[in-house]
C-alpha cells in the first residue's frame, strides 16, 4: 500500500503535471511547426532553388534490392523544423526571463547606521561626561 500512496503523491505534485500539460503541448506544436516547414516554408525554398521537392532528394548506395537509400531531403526538413522549433523555445524562455527581471524589485536598502566618525564623536562625548 505503501508504494501506490507515494507513487500517488509523486503523480500529483505541480511539477510532474506542469511537465505532463507542457509535453501535451509540446507535442501540437510539433505538429504546428512540422506543418509549417513542410506546407508553407519547404515549398518557397523549393520555388527559389528551382522547384526542388526536398522530401524526394534521395541517395542511393550500391544496386538492386540491397542499396541503401539515404533521405538526406527529409533530413534538411527535420533540421528545419527544429531550428523553428528551438527559435521558438528560445524566444520564449527569453520572454519568460525578462518577465520575471521585472518582477525581482531591488531589496530596500539597509536603513544607513552611523558613520565612523560619527560613533568615535559618541565615544568621545561619553567619555567626556564620566
Amino acid at each position: 500500500m505503501g508504494f501506490i500512496k507515494e507513487f500517488k503523491e509523486f503523480a500529483m505534485k505541480g511539477n510532474v503535471m506542469d511537465m505532463a500539460v507542457g509535453v501535451i503541448i509540446g507535442g501540437a506544436f510539433g505538429k504546428i511547426v512540422s506543418s509549417l516547414v513542410d506546407d508553407v516554408l519547404m515549398p518557397l525554398v523549393g520555388m527559389i532553388t528551382g522547384n526542388v521537392d526536398f522530401t524526394s532528394l534521395v541517395a542511393k548506395i550500391g544496386d538492386g534490392e540491397g542499396a541503401a537509400v539515404l533521405k538526406y531531403g527529409t533530413f534538411i526538413q527535420n533540421v528545419v523544423d527544429f531550428l523553428i522549433v528551438a527559435f521558438c523555445i528560445f524566444l520564449m524562455l527569453k520572454g519568460i526571463n525578462k518577465l520575471n527581471r521585472k518582477k525581482e524589485e531591488p531589496a530596500p536598502e539597509a536603513p544607513a547606521g552611523p558613520t565612523q566618525e560619527e560613533l568615535l564623536a559618541e565615544i568621545r562625548d561619553l567619555l567626556k561626561k564620566n
